[in-house]
């Protein structure tokens, strides 16, 4: 069974649902971010860059959630969450998901926290008002990707899927937050009736409701 160290709305999210949607059997740990508990000794002893989430494999403890998404994906290849090796679609998958995690994400991170990206703690506002433009950009590159299309890789649903997701649910703040855009609404709209979004909206208390 795996465990998932993880805490709502964070980066654990898209583990958590590629675990439903793959439907195997794992457990959660909830990790007390309010109390910094992945700063914790026996934390830091799984995983040692100190953040969220963990997942841990038969005693082996991975961090970063792409790569845990990609471990996922290739233990369970029945689940057809990542294209298998030959296929056109894979050297794509690929290409988004480092998008997402390498791009996208970090953008959004400098977004979020900006406090953390300066040392002048009272200009702070200029980081979000040029991150919004940044992160905007992006969004509408999704957007168009995903012109007439269902899923971001080819025609069914992968990792890459609930990776955004993820991401957008962090995005929703924005002056133009993902539900603006035409496309990537609608694919959002559709993600978000999925029973693993569901399953992990109600454990993380997570509101659905600008998706509908």
């Amino acid at each position: 069974m795996y465990t998932l160290y993880y805490y709502p709305y964070n980066a654990s999210m898209a583990v958590h649902f590629v675990l439903n949607e793959l439907g195997v059997d794992y457990q959660l740990s909830l990790v007390d971010r309010e109390a910094s508990g992945q700063k914790s000794a026996e934390y830091l002893a799984l995983n040692p860059a100190g953040r969220i989430p963990t997942l841990v494999d038969d005693g082996v403890a991975i961090f970063e959630s792409a790569a845990i998404c990609l471990h996922l994906a290739e233990q369970h290849p029945n689940g057809n969450l990542i294209p298998a090796v030959g296929q056109p679609t894979r050297p794509l998958f690929f290409q988004w998901l480092m998008y997402l995690t390498n791009t996208l994400q970090a953008e959004l991170m400098m977004y979020i926290y900006p406090q953390n990206h300066t040392t002048d703690q009272e200009n702070t506002n200029a980081i979000v008002s040029a991150q919004e433009t940044r992160i905007s950009d992006m969004f509408a590159l999704l957007d168009a990707q995903l012109k007439n299309k269902d899923y971001l890789v080819g025609e069914s649903l992968s990792v890459c899927d609930y990776y955004l997701f993820m991401l957008a649910i962090w995005a929703e703040e924005l002056i133009k937050p993902p539900m603006g855009f035409e496309y990537l609404g609608r694919y959002l709209r559709k993600l978000a009736k999925r029973p693993a979004v569901l399953i992990v909206a109600e454990k993380e208390n997570i509101t659905l409701d600008d998706y509908v």
